[in-house]
């Protein structure tokens, strides 16, 4: 729907919100103000300073601990209260989102001072049971609509009270019109509503958002804030956001708001408050200009010209002073107004429960796989692309193969042939297997840093979950492939154990390099990078100890036993055995289809190699093997190399061994830098 103006917007948006707030989003502050859960809770920052990171830095430089360091928040003293709305404000680099960092405890560099809610310290684990965080970038499970992804966010509340709380949110934050709408289609406005959703659907006692109306137009600026400003005073909630660029319409949701620049403290306390403080000292707003804006500009650093910076720096010197000797009294006096207003009494003697516990490994785990279930099978552009992914991709490769290999002579040269074949089955599976999950894998990968960092599930739980939709797709998978192929691979004898062997090993190689390239995407952010260094490593293991390309006897000895460390050797050999031990192969073939072996004039004695002559080289499939595969004693190859039980039993070994590899893996706690590709920037 298009607005002609604001005045419009803001009609058609009060009387959307109305049913949902019992208030209206106008130019005056919503009237529930008076009848907030308020004054339940209070959050007090208390002389904070924090050293972090001030310049970018390479990974070989965060490896080294080569990175640049300094001072980014300089005393910082704030306090908000439930039902209140705190805007900091600042130019870029002014710790804006350092301070939101030092609050939900996510910084990795050294803090001082103090962080209380109701006068307990803040600890990760307070911050991440009862705050939410909302960034301005955050990646949301393809797929899946708005109701969905808020019904399948992790709560302590399930069942019909978890789906009442969803429409309400809906309601709430104007997204209920597009309920059944795919996040992939969602608006800007609409993605970054419904991300704010998804913290408020956990019922955050604080919230802290950073740049919630980034790079959005004016009109959705005003209904983010409005949306946010009627939520604090509906649920309870203190809400915290940064905002770069202010526009006058948002003052009026505004109840308090905090200046930065470059770490320091220009003003802190109430927005009636701010207009007297700095016209008291000195700095009187001009009529008809922006007082956010306005004051933002007196807290910048004019950089334009040497002399310019260095009058700008005085003067915000002289402006930080200025506060710590005289602002102090706007702060609390702002505290105290709204606790008058609010007819509620917080204070440090407030024994209200704040840990209440978390929700059970199981139904987060449930929670997960029913996310990822309805995702993959969802009939939306996303979700038919998961499933063509999961589920015809590898049959769809191995049709285009059959259509190659289906009319096999049975001459000299079928042995190189079926050799080749071999090598496109093996590489098919194992390069599908990479380019489905670097496709499918790397969405869910960001999903869980995020989600993982709300302290919401661990990295095994998640894998778990992962691996109980993605391993079972995957056998389906296989089997359609290989029931496609398999009357080309002419089985030892027509029994329904080697058919169903053959479709294990598939699926065990394919599992593997599945887990293989999701071991790499756990440090690795860029899915191409990860895709092209999981391929390079396959690569080499098919052309190094598969013995296709190379025989295994002509392998350098410390190669030959380097082979035994990869799974490529025993799926190949399995393969090889169930090809080239065929009854159909077990005669010399003919040359061709006008020369055989016994009728071109040469000798035909065999010698222990199983050769016949230059032309009719293999006499059976067991020479050709033996010639791939034999190094020293002939005979032991079949009860050694090419053992079908120990083939078997190694390709499942190394592909559940990575399964239960990553779940450690991903228990590793991961380096500060490591864990920075994966937040916004």
């Amino acid at each position: 729907m298009f607005f002609k103006s604001r005045g419009e917007y803001a009609s058609a948006l009060n009387r959307g919100l109305t049913n949902s707030f019992g208030l209206g989003v106008g130019g005056f502050r919503p009237r529930a103000c008076h009848k907030m859960i308020a004054s339940d809770y209070v959050l007090e920052l208390c002389n904070v300073f924090y050293t972090g990171q001030v310049e970018p830095s390479t990974c070989m430089q965060r490896m080294m601990g080569s990175v640049k360091t300094g001072i980014i928040l300089k005393d910082v003293s704030l306090t908000v209260q439930s039902g209140e709305v705190l805007a900091v404000l600042g130019s870029k680099g002014s710790g804006k989102k350092a301070l939101l960092d030092v609050i939900s405890r996510r910084v990795q560099g050294p803090t001082r001072g103090q962080i209380l809610l109701n006068s307990q310290p803040m600890s990760i684990s307070l911050f991440q049971q009862r705050c939410g965080y909302v960034s301005h970038k955050c990646d949301l499970i393809p797929g899946l609509s708005v109701q969905e992804t808020l019904y399948f966010t992790p709560t302590k509340v399930s069942g019909y009270t978890k789906k009442t709380k969803v429409k309400q949110v809906m309601a709430d934050l104007a997204l209920s019109q597009m309920a059944n709408r795919c996040t992939e289609y969602l608006t800007q406005s609409e993605y970054r509503r419904l991300i704010i959703g998804v913290q408020l659907i956990k019922d955050p006692i604080i919230l802290l958002l950073d740049e919630p109306t980034l790079d959005l137009d004016p009109l959705n600026t005003y209904l983010v804030i409005s949306i946010l400003s009627n939520a604090a005073k509906k649920y309870g909630t203190a809400i915290i956001l940064t905002m770069e660029k202010p526009r006058s319409d948002v003052f009026p949701f505004l109840e308090r708001v905090l200046y930065l620049c470059l770490g320091d403290v220009v003003y802190m306390g109430g927005t009636r408050q701010m207009l007297e403080y700095f016209n008291a000292i000195g700095f009187p707003c001009p009529q008809l200009e922006n007082p956010l804006m306005y004051y933002l500009c007196l807290s910048t650093v004019d950089r334009r010209s040497r002399e310019r910076f260095v009058e700008s720096n005085h003067q915000i010197t002289a402006l930080v002073e200025k506060f710590k000797m005289e602002g102090n009294a706007y702060n609390k006096g702002a505290l105290s107004h709204t606790l008058e207003r609010g007819n509620g009494m917080v204070g440090h003697n407030n024994k209200i429960p704040l840990l209440q516990g978390r929700p059970s490994s199981f139904y987060v785990g449930w929670i997960l796989y029913m996310r990822l279930l309805v995702a993959t099978v969802s009939v939306r552009k996303a979700g038919l692309k998961q499933l063509f992914l999961r589920l015809f991709f590898v049959p769809l490769y191995f049709f285009i193969l059959w259509c190659f290999y289906n009319d096999i002579k049975k001459y000299q040269h079928t042995f190189i042939t079926r050799n080749g074949f071999i090598f496109n089955v093996l590489a098919g599976v194992s390069f599908l297997g990479i380019i489905n999950t670097v496709l499918i894998y790397p969405a869910y990968r960001t999903r869980y840093y995020q989600e993982s960092q709300e302290g919401l599930y661990g990295g095994t739980l998640f894998l778990i979950t992962y691996n109980f939709v993605s391993i079972p797709f995957s056998f389906v998978s296989i089997l359609a492939a290989s029931v496609i192929v398999y009357p080309l691979v002419a089985p030892i004898a027509n029994d329904p154990l080697q058919d169903f062997l053959f479709v294990l090993v598939l699926w065990a190689c394919y599992i593997f390099t599945e887990q293989q390239t999701m071991a790499l995407l756990m440090i690795v952010k860029d899915y191409l990078t990860a895709a092209i260094l999981s391929i390079y490593i396959t690569s080499l293991c098919l052309a190094l100890s598969s013995g296709i390309l190379r025989s295994m006897k002509g392998l350098p000895e410390w190669l030959y036993y380097l082979t035994y460390a990869t799974q490529t050797r025993y799926a190949a050999a399995f393969l090889s055995r169930q090809v080239f031990l065929a009854p159909e192969l077990h005669d010399p073939l003919p040359y061709d289809a006008h020369r055989n072996c016994s009728s071109m004039g040469l000798i035909e004695t065999s010698n222990v190699n199983g050769l016949t002559n230059a032309f009719c080289r293999y006499a059976s499939g067991q020479a050709f093997l033996t010639e791939r595969y034999a190094r020293e004693n002939t005979e032991l190859i079949f009860s050694g190399i090419l053992d079908v039980e120990t083939n078997i039993g190694a390709c499942f070994g190394f592909a559940f061994g990575i399964v239960i590899f990553n779940m450690f893996l991903y228990l590793i706690p991961l380096p500060a830098f490591v864990k920075a590709k994966f937040r916004e920037e």
